[in-house]
């Protein structure tokens, strides 16, 4: 997916569409807000009316469509086993 080359990146195109690239696991999504996991963390972002134009994992690229408000890095969130608890690492346990 990633090479060591490859820099994380988010561009924000007229707040009503978002890319993101490293993009590791998707945590969590509604129409509202998206967890992402990155190369650089746990990424928030904050909306409305979000639709997934593209996701591509084994490419690390997210596109989202909707109004964006909010972009932010958390801390990252890890289940009681110590893994990621995102989709991608509950179906490969």
């Amino acid at each position: 997916m990633e090479n060591s080359e490859t820099k994380h990146t988010v561009l924000i195109e007229n707040r009503n569409r978002i890319k993101i690239n490293c993009v590791e696991d998707v945590e969590s999504f509604n129409e509202e807000k998206v967890v992402v996991y990155t190369s650089m963390g746990v990424m928030v972002v904050t909306g409305f009316d979000f639709k997934v134009s593209r996701l591509s994992v084994e490419d690390g690229q997210l596109v989202i469509d909707g109004e964006v408000d909010k972009v932010e890095y958390m801390e990252e969130a890890r289940d009681d086993r110590g893994g990621s608890s995102g989709l991608l690492g509950r179906l490969f346990r």
